[in-house]
């Protein structure tokens, strides 16, 4: 037997000067209720989770791969619709949305019950990667199988985040990738919207 888990939100990716590299999980509908949660990898190649409760960081760590666990409150306001604001323990982040490029429109063209479709995301993958260099469905951690129903995509046009206090620099590339699971982002600053479908044994 298994069960198909469904959260349904956004993803935001993006990657600083300084090397520090932050992913960035809003779920305003989950199993496991509204919720935030941060992934982020520090210059070093550490792996950090930033979670709001011990059933959200059990649930996405044995999903993905951490090199350390935090429980911190997770904050994000989106009262601005172009502004992201999180605080998240030791990390302050603010991010302005930016337009939305050719991938987001050809996203746009897709309806959305289709989009979150499994179905209809595994019949894209092989395109996605060729296309891209994304993977939208992929073998997670402890036998799970995901898909990434993406629906929009936009731009970030500017980020402002610290670590513990200590500028982590300008928006730039996520580069080198994030080595948290199957999972990735964009290589370019960005936002999407999508509904992540989690099947667990």
């Amino acid at each position: 037997m298994t069960t198909r888990l469904h959260f349904d939100g956004w993803i935001l990716g993006t990657g600083t000067t300084s090397g520090t590299r932050v992913v960035l999980g809003h779920w305003p509908r989950s199993p496991l209720g509204s919720f935030s949660d941060v992934m982020v990898q520090r210059p070093d190649g550490h792996r950090v989770l930033l979670a709001p409760s011990q059933e959200v960081a059990g649930f996405v760590g044995a999903t993905y791969s951490f090199d350390e666990v935090r429980l911190v409150e997770v904050a994000v306001d989106r009262s601005d619709p172009r502004t992201w604001t999180l605080t998240a323990g030791p990390l302050q982040l603010r991010a302005t949305v930016g337009r939305r490029p050719a991938l987001g429109w050809l996203l746009r063209l897709v309806p959305a019950p289709l989009a979150r479709r499994p179905a209809w995301v595994g019949l894209i993958d092989a395109p996605a990667r060729l296309l891209t260099g994304l993977r939208t469905k992929g073998s997670a951690g402890n036998g799970r199988t995901e898909w990434y129903g993406v629906q929009d995509l936009h731009a970030l046009a500017s980020v402002t985040a610290s670590w513990q206090g200590e500028p982590l620099g300008a928006v730039a590339p996520v580069q080198p990738p994030v080595t948290f699971g199957f999972g990735s982002v964009p290589p370019d600053p960005s936002v999407v919207r999508v509904t992540t479908t989690v099947q667990v044994p």
